[in-house]
């Protein structure tokens, strides 16, 4: 090659980077201390916020049922949640995520820690491995059961109860909510965040099924925010406020729950599965 034409490469590769941003990705297993099982969440630490289009951009490139970003003010947090396909109130996978990476990152970082968020302020403290979320109890109604979720999941619950973004359907075992086997186009159509489907556990107080295909997420694999609804009414069901969960989903994961009257406690380890950067253009 001609040395002007080199020249000319060189440069050319120089101003496509300058062009070009690069931005740490974490990726990490939430609610489980294995790898490949609890739900995958990718962690974004920023400097400053980007644009909500970019933002939802790269949650639809990672097409993980959550991605989170957060940017530190002061002594706080400001986090954010996206879905592949929308930007949601509140997440507990990738809250727990985010704080993991907190802890992993920064030197020193407190045990407890502040975020504010669509959701209000939230809090994650470290006990040894766990990291406990602080969460607002959802607000139920008991309801009659939508044609189109009956339609889809083809089942009749002992109870239905409509949260602030989700249904929530109870049964009578563990096993039926093991059989289940949605009709995810049907349920697509419900007009919900999504729906969960729990019932008593054979080894834990309680378990659950989340399904949002509405969100782009047919199954999620655990779901934190789901428990705000559920640990509030399993807590005066079994006459307990400390409770044991497990949501049963191919990767399943495992939750220590605490009901404290309008607030929920969620606790749970993670694991670190990748570390590394994107690049996109400025």
């Amino acid at each position: 090659m001609p040395l002007f034409l080199l020249l000319i490469d060189v440069l050319n590769n120089f101003l496509t980077r300058l062009d070009q941003m690069k931005i740490p990705i974490y990726q990490v297993d939430a609610f489980t201390h294995q790898l490949f099982r609890g739900n995958p969440a990718a962690v974004y630490p920023l400097k400053e916020w980007l644009p909500d289009s970019l933002l939802q951009n790269i949650a639809a490139e990672n097409n993980l049922s959550e991605t989170a970003f957060y940017v530190k003010n002061g002594e706080r947090y400001d986090l954010r949640w996206f879905t592949p396909v929308a930007e949601v109130d509140l997440c507990g996978h990738a809250t727990l995520a985010s704080g993991h990476i907190i802890h992993l990152i920064e030197s020193n970082p407190p045990n407890l820690l502040y975020f504010d968020t669509r959701s209000g302020e939230l809090t994650i403290e470290k006990n040894g491995d766990y990291l406990t979320l602080n969460f607002p109890q959802d607000e139920m109604t008991e309801v009659s059961l939508p044609a189109g979720i009956k339609d889809a999941l083809n089942i009749v619950p002992d109870k239905t109860f409509k949260g602030k973004t989700d249904y929530m359907l109870v049964l009578q075992s563990q096993k039926e909510v093991e059989e289940l086997q949605p009709d995810f186009n049907l349920l697509s159509k419900v007009e919900a965040r999504g729906v969960i489907v729990t019932a008593p556990g054979t080894d834990v107080d309680f378990v659950s099924r989340f399904f949002a295909p509405q969100c782009g997420i047919n199954e999620d694999p655990v779901t934190g925010s789901a428990h705000c609804t559920m640990v509030p009414y399993w807590s005066k069901i079994l006459d307990k406020a400390q409770l044991s969960a497990f949501q049963l989903s191919k990767r399943g994961g495992a939750l220590q729950c605490k009901y404290q009257g309008d607030r929920v406690e969620l606790s749970g380890q993670a694991r670190l599965y990748l570390r590394g950067e994107i690049e996109i253009d400025r």
